[in-house]
Formats: structure tokens, sequence, C-alpha cells
């Protein structure tokens, strides 16, 4: 398992980007809750985090990736039986949920099925990497893909639904997928989403008709939350106010600023430069994840590349795009930088699969 590593071959540039980000994320957690006793330990909980992430980059690294792939039917049945169990629960306690308490620690299952889902549909992509790309093909990844899709969908959390059909459309995208395929996907989504909106929650529905026709008077809620978040970008202008001197973060008009909203706290604090540079780091990541899935050394390797790509790519553009009133809100966070430890760790998780890949890619790039 731990043989023929050559540690020379492992991405430094891929966890300098990874550490940056989190350093300067943990930063401004810091700087959003100052002021704030009920949320003052969160610095330290994302830097816990943060330290067992980095073991885990290591840990997964080291393992060579195909050993993950073996054990795909034990990992779809624990993650089923874990977002099962946690649909259960919620609908018997408060109606909807998407964390385990476990003390003062909050556990996200469906950050880590994400992970799942993307290395379930690298194996089911290399086992069929021969067979022709007709329906049946497309079939059955979304076969795989639905079976823990729909427990997501039932929390309900639509959010990490549609980023897992962005993860599956991409990594059925890369493999083959016809163009005419892909239209009626397209065609077929356009349909399923208009006939659905009157099926959504109600907050759900609410968070899309704000978008559409916001209130201007609004003093809480959506519409309230992005009109701060604007104010707290432009306010920014070039070089920002300066570390913990953002009107909007420090006198807590901006909400949610340490998750949804920290990008706008970012903006604020640091300027357009200063988001700049976040998005040149999470940028750099991307790079170095896809050089990961062009060097593979065979489609699973490529595909575990892309899809944890897919993965940060998406959340990070949604982010983004809400904190910029160009989308409804969607509570998705800025990867390595909102607070959140699943979501951190899940990541973390990620990279060291990519790591993995790069390590035992299939020519020496100097």
């Amino acid at each position: 398992m731990l043989k023929n590593i050559s540690w020379r071959q492992f991405d430094f540039w891929l966890l300098g980007a990874v550490v940056l980000a989190i350093a300067f994320g943990i930063a401004m957690i810091d700087s959003a809750v100052a002021g704030n006793a009920e949320l003052a330990d969160y610095p330290q909980r994302q830097a816990i985090f943060a330290g067992f992430g980095l073991l885990v980059i290591v840990l997964v690294a080291a393992i060579d990736y195909n050993y993950w792939l073996v054990l795909y039917r034990p990992m779809y049945g624990v993650m089923m039986v874990l977002l099962i169990f946690l649909f259960m629960s919620a609908r018997a306690v408060f109606g909807a949920a998407r964390w385990f308490r476990l003390g003062a620690i909050f556990i996200q299952p469906t950050e880590l099925a994400k992970l799942v889902v993307i290395l379930i549909l690298a194996h089911y992509f290399e086992k069929t990497q021969d067979e022709p790309r007709d329906l049946r093909w497309i079939i059955g990844s979304l076969i795989w893909t639905m079976g823990l899709t729909i427990w997501i969908l039932l929390q309900p959390n639509l959010s990490n639904v549609i980023v897992i059909a962005v993860i599956w459309t991409v990594m059925i995208w890369m493999s083959g997928l016809q163009l005419k395929h892909l239209a009626s996907f397209a065609l077929g989504g356009i349909v399923l989403v208009t006939a659905g909106f009157p099926f959504l929650q109600e907050y759900q529905q609410q968070r899309v008709l704000t978008f559409i026709f916001p209130d201007p008077n609004a003093t809480y809620g959506e519409t309230y939350n992005i009109q701060q978040a604007l104010i707290a970008i432009g306010s920014g202008s070039w070089l920002g106010k300066g570390y913990g001197q953002g009107s909007q973060v420090q006198l807590r008009f901006l909400k949610v600023r340490h998750t949804d909203f920290i990008f706008s706290a970012i903006s604020e604090e640091f300027g357009f430069v200063g988001a700049l540079i976040v998005i040149a780091t999470l940028a750099l990541i991307l790079w170095r994840c896809i050089r990961a899935a062009r060097l593979a050394r065979d489609t699973s390797g490529t595909m575990i590349a892309f899809g944890v790509a897919t993965l940060i790519f998406f959340q990070g553009v949604v982010n983004i795009a809400v904190n910029l009133n160009l989308i409804p809100v969607s509570g998705l966070p800025l990867p390595f930088i909102s607070y959140g430890g699943s979501g951190l760790l899940s990541l973390m998780l990620g990279i060291g699969l990519v790591e993995s890949v790069i390590m035992r890619h299939k020519a020496m790039e100097f």
C-alpha cells in the first residue's frame, strides 16, 4: 500500500496554496467574530480542524488512491446508512437537519458524501471506459449518484444536490458524454427546475423570489443580507479599510460573515486587491488539481482530480456570485476560507486524493 512512494512528486505548490487559503480564512474568521462571545472560539476550532486536515492530506497521499476505489461498495453503503439515519432523526426531531451533533462539534455527512460520489464515479468510469457511450452507460452512472443524492435532497439540502449534479455532469462529460445527450439533459434540467419550483421548501422559494423581486426597504432577511454584503464590497474600494476595521463586519450589519458572506468581509477589509488575491489562490489550487488530472496514470486518477477540481470551482463560484448578488442565496461556503469543520476536512481529504494521484502519475514533470 505504501510501496514505491516518491515524496519528490508530492505537489508542494498545491499544499502551499491550500495552507495559505486556510490561514487567511482563519484570520478572517477571527476578524468576523470579534466581539461576539458566543463565536469567540470559532477561529481556534477552525485551526484545529485545519491541523487534522493537514494530517489527513499526508496520510491519504501516502496511500495509493486505487485502494480507496476497491472499497467503493463499503464506502457507499456506510455513507447511505449515515444519510438515511440523518434524515430519519431530522424528521423525528426538527423536521429537517443536516448535522449530527457530538458535544460542541457538528458533523455534516453531506460534505463527505460529495467525495464518496467522486470516488464511486471514478471507479465506474474506469470500469466502463471501453463501453459504448449510450443511455445504458449514462443511466448506470446516474443510479450510483442518485442512490446518495436522494437522501440529501430529502434533508432538504438542495444546494448540495446541485453541487453533486454538477460534479456528475462534468465527470461524465470528461468521460465521453455525447453532445446530443448533454443537450437533452440541459433541456430536461430546465423543465425539471421550472416544474419543481412549487414543490420546494418555503424558504427555498423565498430565496428565489427575493432575488427576482428584492425589497429595497428590507430590514432583515435575505434581501437585507445581500444589501449589506454589497455595501461591504463597495466600501472596501481598492485596498480595503484594514484588517479588523470594516464597519459592516465589526458592527455586525453583515450577517453570517464568517460563512456565507466571508467574501464580502474580505472585500471590505482588504479591498479589490485582497479579494483578487483570494481568487488567485483558489485558481492556483484548481490549476494544480487539473494538472494532476492531466498527468494521471489512469482514468480513475483523472476522474478523481477533475471531480475535486469541479467541487472546489463550483462552490467557490457560487459563493462569490451570491456575495455579488448575481444568483440567489445558496448557503455554499467559500472553499478553505469559510468557517466549517466538516467542509474543511472534506476538502482537505479531496486534496489528499489529488496528491495521491500526482504522486503516482505516469511520468515525471521537470
